[in-house]
This record gives C-alpha cells, structure tokens and sequence, in this order.
C-alpha cells in the first residue's frame, strides 16, 4: 500500500510538473507576441522595460513566477486528496475503526482510499464480531466461537480469545465436577462411616442394658462390636491416605529395583493367597528394572492390587505378576481369572467410593478407596494406571517411567 501510494503521488507530481512547464511556456508565449505587438507601436512602458532591463531577464522572472502560480494551482487537488487520506489513516490509527475516507475519485488515490476504507471496515466488523464472542463468553455460552479468517493479527487475537474461552470452559466444568465430587465424597463417607458406626452403637446399647443371656453372648456381642470398629478404622485410615496422598505430600523417592520389589511384595502375600487357595505367579527381568520411586506408597499400591486380585479372582487359582519394559516405561501387569468385571462398571472402578458389586464388597471388607488410592499413588508418580477385563481374565495395568 505504501509503495503504491508513493508511485501515485510521484506519478502525480509529475504530471503536474510538466503541465505547470507547459502552461506557464504557454501564457509565456502568448506574452511574448503581446509584448512584439504592443512594442512595435511604441506603448512606452513596454519599449522602456525591453530597452532598459532586457526581453531576457524578464521572461525569465516571468516564467518562474508563472510555473510556480501554475504548480500550486494544478496541486491543489493532489494536496486535498492527501489531506483527505492522511487524516483518515490518522483517524483509523488513533482507534475510530470504521472510519470512512470521504474521497470518490477513480484516479489512484481514489483507489487507494478505497482500499483503506475496505481494510477500515474489515477491521470494523471484525471487531465487533470479536466483542460479540467476548460478550458471548460473559454471558457463560462458551460454545460460542469468534471465526478465524485469516492468518492476521486480529485473527490471532481471536483465536487466542477462543483458545482461552475453552480453558475456561474447561475450568468451570472441572471446578462443577471438583464441587460434585466432593459432595459425592461427603455423602460416601457419612455413609460408609454411619454404617459400622451404627452396628457398633447398637451392639453397645444391648450390652449397656444388659440385654443378653450370657457370658458367650455377651463376647459375641463384643466381638461383633470390635470386627465393626476395626472396619470404621480401616475406612479412616484408608481415607486419611488418599487424601494425604492427593493433598500433594512430598514423596520420599530413591532408586527401586521393581524386579525385586515385585517380588518381595508377592511373598508377603503368599499366605493370604494360599488361605484362598491360590497361587501368585511372578514373571519379571532379573535387572535393568528400575524407577525413581517412593518405594512405601509402591508397595501400598501393588499391595491393593494383588489383594483386589485375590478377593475376586479365586475361582482362577493363580495370579499372574508380569514386569516388562515398553520404550522407556515400565509396564506392571496384574492378573486375574476370576469372574470378569461388569463392562458398566469398568470405567469407574477407580473412583472413589464406587464399588463393583456393593453387597460382595461389604463382605469382603472393602471400601471403596483402595483402587482410588493406588490410583493417586500411580499418578503421584508421574505414571499411569488402566483396567481391561473380560471372561478370560482381568488385567490391572501400571506404568512408570524407567530411571
């Protein structure tokens, strides 16, 4: 557009140049023959000024003075019309976006302000395409997109406009998620709490008002009192953990060999697998295994998912531990053959609370925290944790990133 201008008013100006030359040789002329005509029937000025001063020196100052009265007249126009566009990019440049050059010629410059005045009113209804999306947004329609046209600074700025209204579309969805979550987590642990709670109540009632027969009865009584206790205590610890551990507490890491460790949390769990009847089974690297771990929380983990295996996989007889690495992951498979997991219930079964089977899970003492906690512990980690199950087997899988 600069460039262009600059040809114009060049291009111009020449123009003008040479008209003002050519007519002040004209009217020169014309003075010329005038001055011979009048001279020669001896108008005394006339013959006085040529005879004293000279033909040449006067038409010299007369042909300076009729080219310069002949430019200005002939620029007049070209100056006006630069007027006009100059205070129009003035105006667009001090924000009147929208302005409108008030010049209809079909020379040049008439293009040229009918190419700012095009640009202005892109701009201008840009703008007020971009404030509706801004009001949009203000409004809570996030679904509201400002189009992109282009690949203009206005385009960026809208499509960091919609880059920001999805984050904070996404912000707003997380925080009403967060805000159901923690009322579903009140709701669960009032339950979970107010269930053994009661039992241990009731039972303590019937012993506060010496309503049982015997001795015998009365230890039943207590027992049933303390298994109950021990369940609420359990729930406490449980929850305590996975708050501890989402609440961001600083993890205590050293180098871990997860061959070994693997191992070692297999056999202290030997005895609960055999009590079911089952058998553990550890497939792993004999070294070049290892991670950057806090190996505590690890073994909390793998504790509750070699444990989750065993509760509901006895109808398999094994469970199977593979360690095998993937790039520059290590991947840990636990293994299962029981009874495979519900397909409605897979994509939940690390929320908190959430329990496959409500009824088995009460009575196998569950809570509903421990895959949500090995969960967090995972994720703590920098890794990641998935389930598949079908009627061949079900499938816990963890990764962490090699050291």
């Amino acid at each position: 557009m600069r460039q262009e201008w600059l040809f114009t008013v060049r291009w111009k100006l020449l123009l003008i140049l040479l008209g003002s030359i050519a007519i002040a040789a004209v009217i020169e002329l014309i003075l010329y023959l005038l001055t011979e005509f009048l001279a020669d029937y001896h108008v005394t000025p006339i013959t006085w000024t040529i005879n004293n001063i000279g033909s040449k020196p006067i038409m010299i100052v007369a042909g300076v003075f009729l080219f310069l009265g002949s430019f200005f007249w002939l620029s007049g126009g070209l100056v006006r019309d630069m007027k006009k566009i100059n205070h129009g990019v003035q105006s667009i440049a001090s924000g009147r976006i929208g302005y409108k050059i008030p010049l209809r010629g079909k020379d040049e410059l008439g293009e040229i302000a009918q190419s700012i005045n095009q640009m202005s009113g892109h701009w201008n209804r840009y703008l007020e395409e971009i404030t509706h999306g801004l009001t949009e947004i203000a409004q809570g329609r996030f679904e509201n997109e400002i189009p992109v046209h282009g690949d203009s600074k206005l385009d960026e700025v809208a499509s960091s406009i919609n880059k920001m209204s999805k984050k904070l579309h996404h912000s707003i969805q997380e925080e009403r998620i967060a805000e159901k979550t923690k009322n579903d987590l009140i709701t669960g642990v009032s339950h979970d709490l107010r269930t053994p709670l009661t039992s241990v109540l009731g039972f303590l009632e019937v012993i506060e008002d010496n309503r049982y027969q015997d001795e015998v009865e009365l230890r039943y009584y207590v027992n049933i009192a303390y298994e109950k206790a021990l369940t609420l205590r359990g729930l406490i610890d449980n929850l305590f953990e996975y708050t501890r551990i989402n609440n961001g507490m600083p993890l205590k890491v050293s180098r871990l060999d997860m061959s070994g460790f693997l191992r070692q949390v297999a056999e202290e769990l030997v005895p609960i697998a055999e009590g079911a009847g089952m058998m553990i089974r550890v497939n792993t690297p004999q070294d070049g295994c290892t991670v950057i771990a806090d190996g505590d929380l690890l073994v909390r983990a793998y504790e509750n998912l070699i444990t989750n295996a065993i509760q509901y996989g006895q109808s398999g007889k094994y469970v199977d531990i593979d360690l095998h690495q993937e790039d520059e992951e290590l991947v840990v498979s636990v293994i299962n053959y029981g009874d495979p997991i519900p397909e409605r219930d897979l994509p939940f079964i690390f929320d908190r609370f959430y329990r496959v089977e409500s009824s088995r899970s009460k009575l196998t003492g569950g809570t509903g925290l421990g895959l949500a906690i090995t969960k967090s512990i995972i994720e703590v980690h920098g890794g990641k944790i998935a389930a598949r199950s079908d009627a061949s087997a079900t499938l816990f899988e963890t990764r962490l990133l090699k050291a």
